[in-house]
């Protein structure tokens, strides 16, 4: 027993992964660290963070800054910013491989168009991506095609009956039929 957890130890883990708006406002974030206990104490942290990196150029290429103790990479895209966040002794090649698979991740379900209104729709598979790829912040998974694989088998068959789908599925239906409603 004591060796599965020296090498849980030993892998490189994920703190917290954060997708903010132009704002800083936040439109989907996953904490795997008690380093934050409080809602405050997260809605903090993101407002520092935000507040630090607002003025970098990271829309080319994903940057590293030190905050907090933690290494951060992040990156920003059209009107959304964002962070994958590990200790400061974990490595940056690994958290840039988590947020490039992130990132890929969502807009190949996405298909490229990636701003807050497009994630905003498809939250339930944002956060189903965000579940396939860290799981109690140790890294399952980088490539976005079996990310996407995964998060496509989860979310399968939306056009069977109610009685046959899951919570998810259901609520996903209710919320497409109600946005074809509207657009009419």
């Amino acid at each position: 027993m004591g060796s599965f957890f020296a090498y849980r130890d030993s892998c490189p883990s994920i703190k917290n992964i954060l997708i903010l708006d132009s704002e800083g406002k936040r439109v989907a974030v996953k904490y795997y660290s008690d380093d934050w206990a409080t809602n405050s104490a997260k809605l903090d942290f993101e407002k520092s963070l935000f507040t630090k990196t607002m003025k970098t150029n990271a829309r080319t290429e994903a940057e590293i800054a030190m905050f907090d103790s933690n290494i951060v990479i992040y990156k920003f895209v059209q009107d959304l910013h964002f962070f994958v966040t590990g200790g400061d002794e974990e490595n940056e090649l690994i958290l840039a491989t988590v947020l490039q698979g992130l990132f890929d991740a969502i807009s190949l379900i996405l298909r490229n168009t990636v701003d807050k209104r497009e994630v905003l729709e498809n939250l339930d598979l944002i956060l189903l991506c965000l579940d396939e790829i860290v799981d109690g912040g140790m890294i399952l998974e980088t490539d976005a095609n079996h990310i996407v694989g995964k998060v496509a088998s989860h979310n399968m068959d939306l056009d069977a009956p109610l009685s046959e789908q899951t919570i998810t599925q259901a609520w996903a239906t209710a919320r497409d039929h109600l946005t074809k409603t509207l657009l009419k």
